[in-house]
């Protein structure tokens, strides 16, 4: 069967009775713009409409459903509500209205009809009252009012009935489609077939927030399948056997002030063995916080120079970048490894003169930001495109690096952000993992204590003794300044704060500054210029100075598990003995607690992340916009972790047996690709 089936799902909601342009506007505010986002717009919760009592035993705050006869009319006057007036013989109700159209009510509710009536009783001066009813129909229309009914998110100017009847057109327009599942094992787990499965995800007494599992498991199923594709596109294109000589990472392996960890060792090892084979490399490699994942970057890439090809290395941020080049320049002085640092903050003949030199050959390393992706920024021959802090970058970059080589460049990726193994299989299955995951000697762990914000006269004592014995500190806040909205901590008034105490020995940088700006604070206080830097999370990735044993971060209740490792990673890089000091304000919630005790009890980066996502979930975890997580619409990672796991194994198994998707069952498949809009892996199916 073709995607066609699927056409009639892809139309705008404008198609539907019911919406118009009004309508589609508000849905649009939902994220609603096609019938299919309707399937996937799940209910939020339940009514129930069951209770349907006589009047005079109705219990006020309840929704009851009623049928009634409407006695009179009574218009308010100014500001007073219109008020219908109803019974059902044992007693009388008030519907009450306000900005009524009143045509429309003599129309609906006209004096001597029969109507049922569902909304919430209330009582009002010892009068039994509705305000504007959820449902008024004529019993003898043949429409009836659910005993239970689904609740949908709601904005301004969509009414609840309008969306419901919409969702039901949806449902109902839901085709037939082949079976991408195997009917044995949709048999072991009693799944139902996928159109049965939509209208249960719809169907009020089924309804518990979430979607049932066999829609949950199609969506993780289409996701790993498409990374295996993409993967396969990736890797079709060939890859070249890049085998370095040593000429250059000998004498940079001499130049390191340590020799390299087991783990470094392993990694590095896998790293060049994919280079030399004849298969396209693409790797991610995890490191905990200081565990030497640049280092190993290097030595790849002097073996991709050493075998005539050039590297593009590229970080999220000017600041990052530029600290890269700074530091991979100071390592291997007196080499003959080529390195220059390219972002956007570089301009006229500063700029062409890199570029000249890059298409000419005589870079061999360049570093840079996304400004790596641009036109014009053109290599004589790129072997190697290094990605560092690979969460901030989707499945589509991944592939758009490919267009800067003559031919298919390997591609290395790191992230200091340990990953839990769902999201690895999410995010990055279209990927082998490499993990490093032990700290070079040297490193002492950092002792943490977690501390009420009350005890900061004590903080600033103890800092400004540190300081006298030359140690250097940070101290984070979570808001650049003050507002209205918001009473956390702001960078800009503690850092005048501190400034009493410090004078020109605190500095500051936080987000909003000019990159200049930036750079210079971090230098000042890499430099020692300044020994105390106030900060927003701008240092959470990175910044490597040493000398820094301090580490307080101001309202570290409000911080993310992942997020408060990252900044405890910036001290604790050198040989003295360091300290974080997580100040919290009360009272804590549950939540709150269990993170604050899980910084202090260990410093393993890769328990920490697996109990950060238990806690806050994919997508605050890495932040779905940047992560380059596929957006799920109805899997929840955090729930349904056995279900990924085995739609990572089925998809594996799928495309062994049918790699192009040519079967019977492989068309089913592709159908699935398109309902989940996995495009990267559809554009490979159809250029297979």
């Amino acid at each position: 069967m073709r995607p066609e089936v699927l056409f009639p799902l892809f139309q705008p909601v404008t198609g539907l009775r019911g919406v118009g342009p009004r309508v589609a506007a508000a849905m649009e505010r939902l994220g609603v713009t096609r019938v299919l986002d309707l399937l996937w717009l799940l209910p939020t919760g339940v009514v129930d409409r069951s209770y349907r009592p006589a009047l005079e035993d109705a219990e006020p705050g309840r929704i009851i459903t009623v049928e009634v006869e409407v006695t009179e009319h009574r218009i308010g006057r100014g500001r007073q509500p219109y008020r219908i007036f109803v019974t059902d013989g044992s007693a009388t109700m008030a519907l009450i209205y306000f900005h009524p159209r009143k045509d429309w009510l003599q129309r609906v509710l006209p004096q001597g009809a029969r109507r049922v009536i569902s909304g919430k009783l209330e009582v009002f001066n010892d009068q039994l009252q509705m305000p504007h009813p959820d449902h008024v129909i004529d019993p003898g229309s043949g429409e009836t009012i659910p005993e239970n009914e689904p609740v949908y998110p709601l904005t301004a100017g969509l009414a609840g009935k309008t969306l419901r009847q919409a969702v039901e057109q949806a449902v109902e327009m839901t085709p037939e489609l082949p079976e991408w599942q195997d009917a044995a094992w949709l048999a072991s787990r009693s799944f139902p077939g996928w159109r049965e499965a939509v209208r249960e995800a719809h169907a009020p007494m089924a309804v518990v927030q979430s979607a049932p599992p066999r829609l949950a498991y199609d969506e993780l199923l289409a996701n790993q399948l498409a990374l295996s594709l993409v993967r396969r596109s990736l890797k079709r294109r060939g890859g070249r056997r890049i085998e370095g000589d040593g000429r250059l990472s000998g004498p940079i392996r001499e130049r390191l002030p340590f020799a390299l960890t087991q783990a470094q060792e392993g990694a590095l090892s896998e790293i060049l063995a994919d280079m030399a084979s004849q298969h396209r490399m693409l790797r991610l490699v995890q490191g905990d916080v200081g565990s030497g994942k640049t280092v190993v970057a290097l030595l790849a890439a002097a073996a991709a120079t050493e075998a005539g090809l050039q590297t593009a290395m590229m970080a999220p941020t000017e600041v990052l970048a530029r600290q890269h080049a700074r530091s991979l320049q100071e390592t291997t002085e007196g080499t003959a490894l080529r390195i220059a640092c390219l972002t956007g903050r570089d301009k006229g003949s500063a700029r062409k003169a890199i570029l000249a030199q890059l298409a000419a050959g005589e870079i061999d390393l360049l570093v840079g930001t996304h400004a790596l992706f641009q036109e014009g920024v053109d290599f004589a021959d790129l072997g190697l495109a290094i990605v560092d802090e690979q969460h901030r970058f989707g499945v589509h970059q991944r592939m758009m690096l490919t267009d800067k080589s003559k031919r298919p460049a390997d591609i290395l990726v790191m992230t200091a952000t340990p990953i839990p193994r769902t999201l690895a299989m999410t995010a990055y299955g279209d990927m082998d993992v490499s993990r490093i995951a032990e700290r070079p000697p040297g490193r002492t762990p950092v002792d943490t204590r977690v501390l009420p914000a009350g005890r900061m006269p004590e903080i600033i004592d103890r800092l400004k003794e540190a300081l006298a014995r030359g140690e250097r500190a940070y101290w984070i806040c979570p808001l650049v300044e003050e507002t209205d909205e918001s009473d956390l901590a702001a960078a800009e008034a503690r850092h005048r704060e501190l400034q009493s105490h410090f004078g020109d020995r605190a500095g500051l940088v936080h987000g909003r500054m000019k990159p200049e700006a930036k750079d210079a604070a971090l230098q000042a206080f890499a430099d020692g210029e300044t020994s105390l830097l106030v900060a927003t999370t701008v240092v959470e990735v990175g910044v490597d100075v040493p000398e820094a044993t301090i580490m307080v971060i101001e309202e570290a209740q409000n911080f993310g598990l992942a997020q408060l490792h990252q900044l405890r990673g910036r001290v604790g890089r050198g040989s003295r003995k360091s300290t974080c000091l997580l100040l919290y304000r009360a009272p804590l919630g549950e939540t709150a607690r269990k993170r604050l005790k899980t910084m202090r009890d260990t410093d393993d980066g890769f328990r920490i992340a697996e109990e950060d996502f238990q806690l806050r979930g994919a997508g605050e975890l890495l932040g779905t916009r940047q992560s380059g997580l596929p957006e799920m619409k109805l899997a929840v990672l955090e729930r349904d972790h056995d279900l990924l796991a085995a739609a990572h194994d089925d998809a594996r198994l799928i495309l062994d047996r049918d790699p192009e998707l040519k079967s019977e069952r492989g068309e089913a498949l592709r159908v699935l690709l398109y309902l989940f809009e996995r495009d990267a892996a559809i554009r490979y199916l159809g250029s297979g």
